[in-house]
């Protein structure tokens, strides 16, 4: 054992020292010190390893692999390498793998000899569970959420007891329904037909595909379906959610106008007035109350619901998943739809790409096969034949054409190269001219401000135009427009910190458009101001992700926020409401999930970054409808080593979900 780890006190003295250099959070010390006091027999080492497994959560991982960080204690938690660091003066702490036994059983038995961690039956704050040669070590609470998961999903894909042709759903009854729904049978495959049947046979669904790939369309269809076959009298209660306002209201949108297109069976229109219109946030269904974790829904409380479908469920953290999945009534159907390609929530957990981890083989069983031929009329290729597919494999299906970007579009043939790790054809595609794709290396972060400046110009001057009337319709109207100019340009950050991250450019591009008359900054809140919220807020309506404007109001001086309404039109709220905001010229790219911008600009840094990876630039990438722009900091090089770099959330649900 280092000297540095002799007693508590000086492991709380070297988790002090990591939290300044900033490899730690200090909720991560104060949790060591917090349990370290309440077992004051433990061994030092299970209060470091206490520390890290409260680090690795909120880096997103579910728990700390044992095995990994005996291998390699800096590279499993995140840091770089010790020769990447810059020089400079100050003596750097003595790093992980320099505190921490190297085998794997040394730790579990640091673990084992303390109240600290314990089985998954016990009551310790932490759980060591796992094989021996690669145990995982939980937070209790997320050991719990992973299990409810599981224990869920199994239990509802198991639920149409893999599918004997005939059992669930009626074929014939749904093939009536599903060739005036998604118009004549094609030759080939048609995936959005499938994924409609699965979900008319199963408790719980699955539907992943990247941008374009029709998941909001089939989903309206599924739900006109599902209206149409239904063996009840009255029609099944529907609720649409999406895990942030942002993605509530772009589902709203396109739902509305889907179901108006919908192409109903003849004496059917009737269903047309069955299918909900509305889309509301996960928080804001389950019943969030203020400042806490726990919903008004639950197991004990559950949904009013027969099904509920789930937009943008890669950003569905473990927790939330698990608190969904325990307030839907055992016998209400579930449908997920989401890119599994995407980054994965801010929060602890991968859910959906854990999901969908198979989903690019089909692994369809001869039954399952039968059956979705049957009911669709369409052939299941064989590649995606398994007679060994598991149940959950039956309840998943990936959308693979996408109707936005056809063969000419640089933007979806971008994605397609980062999303498939191709760094050399991805650099040939921005260097291309293709006229949606533009390349820039700015020297300085002046100029990234200077172009974001440029794109936001027109927002801007329609803010300082003002209405075209005083009366109130007008002011709603000119609101309402300047809320949808908000998605024609976007700049997106790679980073939160330094120069070129997300931060420092909203101060940056906020000085140019000041500089340009634009915005006249007058303290916090200005007229053109514009913001994210970062915390839910149930007692305004507002969710983590709603984005609004400041903007002067009806009465002399005065100035409100304008936020999208879920019913439509405009909610205005006073600034001095808002207690959680960030400026937002300039959001991260996680912020940006489940939105969708005319010109999105991608600012990677001058250095590399553990955030720098494939699915954070494929996320990126798909935000854009129209534009793409990159702009590298760093100068050439970085776009490939991120793509080279995938996100890998150590967790045990693959596991549980019966998957190796």
């Amino acid at each position: 054992m280092t000297p540095s780890l002799e007693n508590h006190a000086a492991v709380l003295d070297l988790l002090a020292r990591w939290v300044e250099q900033g490899w730690l959070r200090p909720l991560d010390r104060a949790l060591a010190a917090f349990l370290g006091q309440q077992c004051p027999e433990a061994d030092p080492v299970a209060l470091l390893l206490t520390a890290l497994a409260s680090h690795q959560a909120g880096r997103g991982h579910v728990c700390l692999d044992l095995a990994a960080t005996a291998g390699d204690a800096d590279g499993a938690l995140g840091l770089a390498p010790a020769d990447s660091r810059p020089v400079t003066d100050e003596a750097e702490p003595p790093r992980p793998a320099a505190c921490l036994p190297t085998r794997v059983a040394d730790l579990a038995a640091a673990l084992g000899d303390s109240r600290l961690a314990g089985p998954g039956a016990g009551t310790t704050p932490l759980v060591l569970e796992g094989p021996p040669e690669s145990p995982r070590l939980y937070l209790r609470r997320y050991r719990q959420a992973e299990v409810a998961i599981a224990e869920a999903v199994t239990a509802r894909s198991r639920s149409t007891d893999e599918a004997a042709p005939g059992s669930g759903a009626d074929p014939e009854r749904l093939r009536r329904w599903l060739e005036p729904l998604f118009g004549p049978t094609p030759e080939g495959v048609d995936w959005q037909r499938v994924a409609a049947a699965v979900a008319a046979r199963s408790a719980f669904t699955v539907i992943t595909g990247g941008p374009g790939t029709g998941k909001t369309t089939t989903v309206v269809r599924l739900l006109a379906l599902l209206q149409g076959v239904r063996e009840t009298q009255r029609p099944l209660r529907m609720a649409l959610a999406a895990p942030t306002g942002k993605a509530a209201a772009r589902l709203g949108g396109t739902v509305a106008s889907a179901i108006h297109d919908l192409h109903l069976p003849e004496g059917a229109e009737a269903v047309r007035a069955e299918l909900p219109t509305t889309v509301t946030t996960l928080h804001r269904l389950l019943g969030g109350r203020p400042d806490s974790h726990r919903f008004r829904h639950n197991a004990a409380n559950p949904l009013p619901v027969d099904l509920l479908v789930v937009d943008e469920a890669s950003m569905v953290d473990l927790e939330l998943m698990a608190d969904t999945l325990a307030a839907l009534p055992p016998r209400a159907g579930l449908v997920l739809l989401g890119d599994k390609d995407q980054l994965a929530s801010v929060e602890a957990g991968a859910v959906l790409g854990e999901l969908c981890h198979r989903a690019e083989g089909g692994h369809y069983t001869p039954a399952t096969t039968a059956w979705l031929e049957a009911a669709t009329g369409t052939p299941i290729p064989a590649e995606y034949y398994d007679p060994a597919g598991r149940a959950l494999d039956q309840q998943v299906v990936q959308l693979r054409h996408s109707h936005r970007f056809g063969a000419e579009s640089g933007i979806g043939q971008l994605a397609a190269a980062v999303n498939r790790g191709d760094a050399a054809g991805a650099g040939a595609l921005l260097a291309s001219g293709l006229p949606d794709l533009a390349q820039e290396r700015p020297n300085e972060p002046d100029a990234v401000a200077r172009l974001a400046a440029e794109g936001l110009a027109p927002l801007l001057e329609r803010v300082a135009a003002g209405p075209a009337g005083a009366d109130d319709p007008a002011r709603e109207a000119w609101a309402e427009a300047i809320l949808a100019d908000l998605g024609h340009f976007q700049l997106l950050a790679a980073v939160r910190q330094g120069p070129w991250g997300v931060e420092a450019l909203n101060q940056r591009v906020e000085a140019h458009l000041s500089a340009r008359g634009l915005l006249a900054p007058e303290g916090e809140w200005y007229p053109g101001r514009p913001v994210i919220v970062t915390r839910n807020d149930p007692g305004l309506g507002l969710a983590n992700g709603d984005v609004g404007i400041a903007l002067p109001g009806a009465e002399p001086g005065a100035l409100r926020v304008a936020f999208p309404a879920p019913e439509g039109g405009v909610r205005w709220i006073s600034p001095a409401r808002l207690e959680a905001v960030e400026t937002v010229f300039a959001m991260t790219v996680h912020k940006a999930q489940g939105s969708e911008f005319r010109h999105a600009a991608l600012v990677l840094p001058d250095r590399g970054s553990p955030v720098l990876t494939r699915e954070l630039i494929y996320t990126a990438i798909t935000r854009a409808a129209e534009r793409f722009t990159l702009l590298e900091g760093g100068g050439s090089g970085l776009l490939a080593a991120a793509i080279g770099e995938q996100v890998q959330r150590t967790s045990g649900l693959r596991e549980r979900l019966g998957e190796k």
